[in-house]
């Protein structure tokens, strides 16, 4: 029977060199000279340190370019609330999210049963796999969900007959 699963990952490598970028521009910039800002990554955290809200901001726009050259999408990004951190500066978390919520699972699932479509949704960890009787309704069912348009930016792998 065809499968697919729906999954939301992202590339940790991608975001590694993304930072190696950022770190680097951070020291050869000329408005940055000086300053303590710095970006580092623990597990899925991203934590940004600046002097000033002002370039904290335009770090963050650096690492913004940066994740998108190199093809990580935005949209995956959790961005927490401004610190103020020792000596009057500014520091931020940003979680990088990855797998497919249980809240969003569901959304999936209640879209595929509405729309009415040969196939059968279920919810398996962080991902969710869709089976049907015909490839062509699995492809329908990869652009059903494409077009609801949900807030993560979502993959289609393990695509079996």
């Amino acid at each position: 029977m065809p499968s697919f699963d729906v999954v939301s990952e992202v590339d940790m490598q991608e975001v590694d060199n993304a930072l190696g970028q950022v770190t680097k521009e951070i020291g050869t910039r000329y408005d940055f000279r000086g300053s303590k800002c710095k970006v580092e990554r623990d597990e899925a955290v991203i934590k940004v340190h600046a002097d000033d809200d002002y370039k904290l901001n335009q770090v963050l726009e650096v690492l913004r370019e940066k994740l998108t050259r190199r093809k990580v999408e935005i949209r995956v990004l959790e961005y927490g609330t401004v610190e103020t951190a020792s000596g009057g500066t500014k520091r931020q978390q940003i979680t990088v999210r990855q797998g497919v919520n249980s809240d969003l699972a569901k959304k999936i699932v209640a879209g595929i049963k509405t729309s009415k479509l040969k196939v059968q949704a279920a919810i398996q960890g962080e991902q969710v796999r869709v089976t049907g009787k015909q490839r062509d309704d699995l492809q329908v069912a990869i652009n059903h969900i494409k077009e609801a348009g949900y807030d993560l930016p979502l993959q289609f792998i393990n695509f079996r007959e």
